[in-house]
């Protein structure tokens, strides 16, 4: 009972020490200090930028039609990888070591708005990645490829399965380079 009391009597405490701190309206008092209320800001999660071009209209239509014609065409690669284990320069050394890539005259450029192709490299679920080249104009995926980390180096496998869709676009009639 006695701690009923002590407890009723803790409570008109608390709100009688409470109102005193409210200013009093009546005589238009106004507080001394006024406290700025905080809204709490939500995170905000940044996800990757995804590069969507707009498509030029000066592109023939055999690009729109035919995923393997844009793979025939391409001249400039621009490499991405999303993964933080297969990192671009290593994909693309592998590239340029590749025998076909310097025999088909293509060029690794780093401006993605130079390239024809974005081959975009990621990690899919425990040893399995993704590889996937697109038609940076059309937004066409020209090429793809699934494939482990067991057996190899990624980078050297996504090289030797990009460059062997490449070679099979192009025919065994490809124009060589004259290096």
């Amino acid at each position: 009972m006695a701690s009923a009391l002590t407890l009723v009597g803790l409570f008109a405490l608390c709100s009688v020490s409470a109102m005193a701190q409210l200013p009093d309206q009546e005589q238009g008092a106004e507080p001394m200090a006024v406290r700025p209320r905080v809204v709490e800001k939500q995170a905000v999660v940044d996800k990757p930028a995804v590069v969507v071009p707009d498509v030029r209209q000066g592109l023939t239509p055999a690009v729109y039609k035919d995923p393997q014609a844009a793979l025939r065409s391409t001249k400039m690669i621009y490499v991405r990888s999303t993964s933080l284990l297969v990192r671009v320069p290593v994909i693309e050394e592998k590239l340029q070591k590749r025998p076909e890539f310097a025999q088909l005259c293509l060029v690794i450029t780093r401006d993605i708005e130079e390239a024809d192709l974005i081959l975009v490299v990621e990690h899919d679920l425990f040893t399995k990645y993704i590889y996937t080249a697109i038609h940076k104009d059309t937004n066409i995926v020209v090429a793809s490829g699934k494939l482990s980390s067991l057996g190899g180096t990624v980078a050297g496998k996504v090289a030797k399965r990009f460059m062997k869709q490449v070679l099979k676009a192009r025919g065994s009639n490809a124009p060589r380079c004259n290096s």
